[in-house]
């Protein structure tokens, strides 16, 4: 078996084409969801822990993302009791979840996406869970083929994507990589967070298009590096200056 970036590039670019054909759906139904939640002036929490927080940076204050989408990760309990972390600890922690919303304002009228590969860990578990108490919405992007082949680390037992309202599938494999390395058991070329990006941009094209067609202007920032982006964007933060939303 050869080991190549053209074998990566090859693996990832299929199973890109798996979920283009079997969740579309599945992003559709959740983008409605969440658009309603925002044109409701609602706002959106995305959280992830470890890797997975790369799809929140990828929603949440960027050019061409919506500005109501709040990133939310283990690194906000740092910020706030001003002391060290171990963030496999926190992770694993269903007390995680308690404390990001002691930290996060969130309202009946937001939503949450929670991104966890695995699904199996407290932190996402208990938002879920809490969220759900709250009536407040969960949207899951994880991956079936890890989360259904595992045990839950949550007391209740339970997984992400049996929690949630609508789960996404990465279709990423058992252990989030795809090629062997000849000679020895363990193998590379991580997907889930490549993956993860494409399915966050059809997220927010899919809404902004519901917003288009609600005849509703999309409040999407524009780059800080082009000429007018800064002054864009203060007028785009000013409505939600309530609820802490940065660029």
């Amino acid at each position: 078996m050869s080991l190549s970036a053209e074998d990566i590039y090859n693996s990832i670019l299929e199973l890109c084409h798996e979920v283009k054909e079997k969740e579309m759906d599945n992003i559709r139904n959740a983008s409605k969801l969440l658009a309603e939640r925002l044109l409701d002036d609602g706002i959106i929490h995305v959280f992830g822990a470890g890797h997975s927080r790369s799809f929140g940076m990828e929603m949440c204050g960027r050019s061409g993302g919506l500005a109501p989408m709040k990133l939310v990760g283990l690194e906000d309990i740092a910020a706030r009791d001003n002391d060290s972390i171990n963030l496999i600890e926190l992770e694993r922690d269903p007390i995680t979840a308690i404390k990001l919303l002691e930290i996060h304002k969130v309202l009946p009228e937001d939503a949450f996406i929670i991104v966890s590969n695995s699904g199996r860990n407290g932190s996402s578990v208990e938002l879920a869970l809490e969220c759900k108490k709250r009536g407040i919405p969960v949207i899951a992007v994880t991956s079936l083929n890890h989360s259904q082949n595992t045990t839950s680390r949550h007391k209740s037992g339970k997984k992400l994507y049996e929690i949630v309202d609508i789960v996404i599938d990465n279709h990423c494999p058992y252990g989030d990589v795809l090629l062997e390395i000849p000679k020895y058991e363990i193998k590379t070329g991580s997907a889930s967070s490549v993956v993860g990006a494409l399915i966050a941009q059809s997220l927010t094209v899919e809404i902004i298009n519901i917003f288009l067609e609600s005849n509703q202007a999309p409040p999407v920032f524009m780059s800080a590096n082009v000429d007018g982006g800064d002054e864009h964007n203060k007028k785009i933060i000013k409505k939600y200056e309530n609820r802490n939303i940065t660029y």
